[in-house]
């Protein structure tokens, strides 16, 4: 055949096809092929088993197809079938090809007459079929039969629409010639897709059960419902013929015989029926994949470059080498020892720009999640000043004391000492967590072996949780120094002296010792900015807006945006708390409120003032700042001492006389002045116990120790065991790698200038929105093209040439002028006829030859 070197490419395409889909590629990548589409009972299945000339199809009334059917024909001197489910198995039987359908169907789809769109791939070796691939598509349908889900059609047409929108796929839209052809859903749907009916092919099918004194030859000739690529029809088996085994072969014959008899189509009998149209599609397909060829090329190139780093790797690999498996796991450690510093240090190849993570975290939890624990340990004042009352009171016993008791500031000091080891362990315990967390992302580069993996994530998560057992003994040990030494003589320290004299000065303002010009800087000072919505305004006043938010020393500000010019509120901090507050119903931010312990308006008519953010992290650094600020989140026990124990010991401090009320102001000042002192040594010494004995540790450990333990845990070989799923993947890859590379080098010897057939010009195609169906009139016929040279490969139509519709129904006869054309009933000029004479048939005519220019 004329064009044999494009024809060997459909074969490659074939195993193009079987290898991405193996690799769940397939729809990813567009390969060219022929998509079936059709009504149900339209003899979509019988033209496939024409082409095949066997029975192999499921047959049945309703819904058959439930699955795709990506048929793949190959021309071979034997005849069997393969399935991409079932490799290495030949089935020679077209009856167990059937059930072998049908079982795998209900596989994926169950008996309930589902559908399902993962594909099955059959390949069908014959001596009877040319090289083609086209994919056998459920009918479409409007009515749900049986168990089948109430939007059936929705699910078909979606199935449908992922094959024939691909611009690599050829349509064959199967239309019934005893049915309205206008009202086809195939050419309907195939029009939604194909507006230009460049990748368009019509079928007619059932010609010969049209009423007496009907026919479709108008529509064989393109002139009604006019395609670019024209219509073709073809004679299929009745069911009477189906079910009474009726030889394929003997359907081919009757089917010739049939066009060759018929008064309107024996002048086209050699342009229908099965094997022209099976000549036409393997033509069409040819041509189509030579026109999509550079992009193929490209496609092609892309995947192999893609695919070239992990390939290499694959290439010289002999899984049952002991050196191999050596050096891997050497590679795979110190890898992973790399991957450990880079995430913790910050200079890792692949940044994050979701979320912190490692290092990054960490650092918050040292300076923001940490001080913020601390500052809501933070003593109640009244609470403080009654303990101090009792613990002075309780240390005079029945005396009347004249001097302000040490013991009793040590005795408080200690208590709240002691509460910092809640937030310290706590900060110890998030360090941890994020540890863990780096170890498992670090562990994911070890996925191909998951032996090694799983023991390398094991030993160093159990070295880092006895890290944190000792790293939690010595806070502890740092707190039990704390509280063992009360040193008084501190240079921090106020002492006895500065305590008095400031409890001497308390009643005046505090903010006399600050000079106006640096109490206007302190509090103008900006702390933090950013953006925050105001959740609790009403729908009726907007609903929730997003704010620029300017927090200082002293107050919050809020503005329209960036630019800070226009400003919307400002709120003094003076005498607020925070509290975390619930997100609403139909809200996903993280919200937390400011407020005033009295009880008064925050903004305008608000109790509280409602912000929140995208993330809690972002939530968590606003009520750091806040603490920096002075803002202080709310204490349960203020809730609580609403009793009449409260009630009866704010009396009792209303009724201090004033010696005691003084000693109680010395020691509260002397509690806060060395409380500060600790704070400070806890807030610093922490992180750095934290990054020594634990992160430090880690990563030494990982360094030096790691590959021992790992030596001395288990074999080597049973470490080094890749996992079925790498071990497929791989094979998977060479195998789409060696077939891509194939497939590159046959596009590459393929001779473009091979002899092909143009896309046919455009048609008038506007018929599927004329509402009158029935009257449309024929579509005027393009223009004859000039006469060209006729290439030997082309003297007859069994070279395989796609058919491009000619302008006149009469055949090329030798010395035969052309008929002129008669006026049609709307003045547009007629495609010229034959006259109406009966004919004797002429049995196994030749193809004419060309006229002589």
């Amino acid at each position: 055949m004329g064009n044999r070197g494009m024809e060997d490419l459909i074969p490659i395409i074939n195993k193009l096809q079987d290898a991405f889909t193996t690799v769940g590629l397939s729809s990813t990548f567009d390969l060219p092929q022929i998509a079936v589409v059709g009504g149900q009972s339209a003899g979509k299945s019988s033209v496939l088993e024409n082409f095949v000339g066997r029975d192999f199809l499921p047959r049945g009334s309703g819904i058959v197809t439930r699955r795709p059917l990506i048929l793949q024909l190959n021309y071979a001197k034997a005849e069997w079938g393969e399935f991409l489910h079932c490799k290495n198995k030949k089935f020679t039987s077209f009856e167990e090809i059937r059930s072998e359908i049908e079982a795998e169907t209900d596989r994926m789809t169950g008996k309930n007459r589902g559908i399902s769109p993962i594909p099955i791939n059959l390949r069908v070796f014959s001596p009877h079929v040319l090289n083609l691939t086209l994919v056998d598509l459920p009918g479409l349908t409007k009515v749900p039969v049986g168990d089948q889900p109430h939007d059936i059609e929705q699910q078909i047409r979606n199935m449908l629409m992922e094959f024939i929108t691909k611009a690599n796929c050829l349509i064959l839209a199967v239309t019934p010639a005893n049915s309205d052809l206008a009202t086809s859903d195939a050419l309907k749907i195939a029009k939604e897709v194909d507006p230009q009916g460049l990748r368009t092919i019509g079928v007619v099918t059932k010609l010969d059960l049209m009423d007496d004194g009907t026919d479709a030859r108008e529509i064989l000739e393109n002139r009604l419902l006019p395609l670019r690529r024209g219509y073709i029809g073809v004679v299929n088996r009745s069911q009477r013929d189906i079910d009474g085994r009726k030889d394929i072969k003997a359907a081919l014959a009757a089917e010739r015989k049939f066009f060759l008899s018929h008064p309107s189509y024996r002048h086209m009998a050699d342009r229908l029926g099965t094997p022209y149209l099976q000549k036409t599609l393997n033509q069409q397909l040819t041509n189509h994949i030579r026109d999509t060829l550079p992009q193929l090329r490209s496609k092609l190139q892309g995947q192999i470059l893609s695919m070239e780093k992990e390939v290499s790797e694959y290439k010289n690999i002999r899984p049952d080498d002991p050196s191999r498996k050596t050096k891997a796991m050497l590679q795979m450690i110190q890898q992973f020892g790399v991957d450990f510093e880079k995430r913790i240090e910050g200079a890792g190849d692949e940044i994050d720009t979701l979320e912190l993570s490692g290092g990054a975290k960490i650092n918050r939890i040292f300076h923001e999640r940490f001080p913020f624990e601390l500052v809501k340990m933070e003593y109640d004042e009244k609470e403080l000043r009654r303990e101090i009352s009792y613990a002075i009171k309780n240390i005079h016993g029945v005396r009347v004391g004249l001097f302000t008791p040490d013991m009793a500031f040590e005795t408080i000091v200690k208590r709240q000492i002691a509460r910092l080891k809640e937030p310290a362990l706590k900060c110890i315990d998030m360090v941890v967590t994020e540890l863990t967390h780096v170890v498992r992302k670090c562990g994911e580069r070890m996925s191909r072996y998951p032996r090694l993996r799983e023991e390398t994530e094991r030993i160093v998560t159990t070295h880092i949780r006895e890290r944190e057992q000792n790293t939690k003994d010595q806070v502890m040990m740092l707190v039990d120094i704390q509280l063992a030494y009360m040193n008084t003589n501190h240079e921090d320290f106020i002492g006895f002296a500065n305590a008095e004299h400031q409890a001497i000065r308390s009643s005046g303002d505090k903010r006399n010792a600050i000079g106006p010009r640096q109490q206007q800087r302190i509090g103008h000072q900006v702390i933090r900015k950013g953006w925050l919505t105001i959740q609790n305004i009403s729908f009726m006043k907007g609903g929730s807006k997003d704010y620029w938010f300017v927090l200082t020393a002293e107050s919050l500000s809020w503005y329209k945006d960036e630019e800070e010019k226009d400003k919307k509120y400002l709120l003094l901090l003076d005498g607020l708390k925070l509290r975390d507050v619930e997100s609403g119903f139909m809200s996903k931010k993280h919200t937390f409120a400011l407020f005033n312990p009295d009880l008064r308006n925050v903004y305008k008519d608000y109790k509280q003032l409602e912000l929140g953010a995208d993330t809690s992290d972002t939530v968590d650094s606003w009520k750091a700042s806040f603490l920096r600020a002075g803002v202080y989140p709310e204490r349960i026990q203020d809730e609580q001492a609403t009793g009449g124990e409260s009630h009866s010991s704010h009396m009792s401090l209303g009724s201090m006389d004033p010696m005691l009320e003084r000693q109680v102001e010395t020691v509260r000042n002397l509690v806060d002045s060395y409380n500060g002192i600790v704070s400070k040594q806890i807030r610093d010494l922490i992180p750095k116990m934290s990054m020594f004995l634990m992160i430090n540790d880690t990563k030494e450990f990982i360094t030096s120790e790691l590959l021992a333990h790992l030596y001395s845990s288990g074999d080597q070989s049973t470490l080094m065991e890749e996992s079925a799923e790498e071990v497929q993947r791989r094979d998977e890859m060479l195998k789409m790698y060696h077939a891509s590379k194939d497939a590159l080098n046959i596009i590459g010897d393929i001779n473009t200038t091979t002899i092909s057939t143009p896309v046919p010009p455009p048609v008038t195609n506007d018929w599927l929105n004329t509402e009158n169906r029935g009257s449309s009139p024929p579509s005027p016929v393009p223009s004859r093209p000039p006469p060209r040279p006729v290439s030997s490969s082309m003297n007859s139509y069994n070279s395989g040439q796609a058919h491009v519709p000619r302008p006149s129904s009469v055949p090329l006869v030798p010395s035969r002028p052309d008929v002129p054309s008669r006026p049609g009933p709307s003045g547009v000029p007629s495609v010229p006829r034959r006259p109406e004479r009966s004919a004797p048939p002429i049995p196994g005519r030749p193809a004419v030859p060309a006229r002589p220019t």
